[in-house]
């Protein structure tokens, strides 16, 4: 019997597995975390398209489990002809959700060698490119960056880049990650300012380590603050601490974004599921979680 839908609705992100034992684990988180009735499941994509056979085999193991599957889709490096024979390949195995990024750069590929074709420079090219080429098969997400792109030149120029690949034909977004539901809720005003109307899904990480958050987030631009940083590096190496502590630090921030209005939660897995579980059973979005109390009529 399928679990029900919950009111929110919730996405969660794997990357695709390098070994055998990875995958049999990360099949196993999956199917845990299936319970929680995810609109869909995406999959990330590695440097230059370097992990495109695992992700579109992962991709294709999570439409076969009856879910639906989102391939992140990234354009850097490309030419036209091999996008769109990537496209068609995406179409042909059932996917119709995208997770439209500019990418990252393998080490070594210099874009001006004559590698890369020049229309492919920024996420909104390929969002148009996307549109002309398959229409409305796709739903496209694409990313957004609460706390500025790291390679951005500007916040405001970060925030029209944005809203260029929205006009571009995006039809929701996914942030990065971030612990400042401030920084959320401001980005999310400032696009709508710039009549961007698509729903801002905020991206959460479970924390799970310390060393692991810390070296993560510098590297992406996400801005771990004080509070929590100082926090984590007192816990040291008590696991059992760090675990208690960004519990109730991820579920907090979740408690907050939706009540102010939040239109879902993407999980970054890690391809974990016990840290998510919990979460979400706390947020009562977990079909196991004990029902509201109701309020005795008056």
């Amino acid at each position: 019997m399928p679990a029900p839908t919950p009111a929110l609705p919730l996405s969660l992100e794997f990357f695709p597995p390098k070994t055998e034992a990875g995958a049999l684990k990360l099949r196993q988180a999956r199917q845990q975390l299936y319970a929680l009735a995810p609109q869909f499941c995406s999959v990330t994509y590695g440097a230059g398209g370097s992990t495109q056979a695992g992700t579109f085999a992962t991709v294709g193991e999570i439409l076969a489990e009856g879910q639906d599957a989102a391939s992140h889709f990234s354009c850097i490096g490309a030419h036209a002809a091999k996008l769109r024979a990537e496209l068609q390949e995406l179409r042909d195995m059932g996917v119709k959700r995208l997770v439209a990024l500019r990418g990252d750069l393998p080490s070594g590929y210099g874009i001006s060698s004559g590698q890369a074709e020049q229309r492919f420079q920024y996420a909104s090219d390929l969002v148009a490119f996307v549109r002309e080429e398959t229409g409305a098969h796709f739903h496209i997400e694409v990313a957004a960056y609460p706390e500025m792109h790291p390679q951005a030149a500007s916040p405001q120029k970060d925030l029209q880049a944005f809203a260029a690949k929205v006009r571009a034909g995006a039809d929701s977004a996914i942030t990065q990650y971030f612990f400042n539901a401030d920084a959320y809720f401001r980005f999310v005003d400032e696009a709508r300012a710039l009549g961007v109307d698509v729903p801002i899904v905020p991206g959460i990480m479970p924390i799970m380590g310390a060393s692991q958050l810390l070296r993560f987030s510098d590297a992406c631009g996400a801005e771990v603050p004080r509070w929590i940083r100082t926090r984590l590096q007192a816990l040291g190496d008590d696991v059992d601490g760090i675990r208690a502590f960004g519990l109730d630090a991820v579920t907090a921030l979740c408690e907050r974004l939706i009540a102010g209005g939040a239109p879902g939660l993407h999980f970054y897995t890690m391809n974990q599921s016990p840290l998510v579980l919990e979460v979400a059973q706390r947020l009562g979005l977990h079909p196991s979680a004990p029902a509201a109390p109701t309020m005795p009529a008056a």
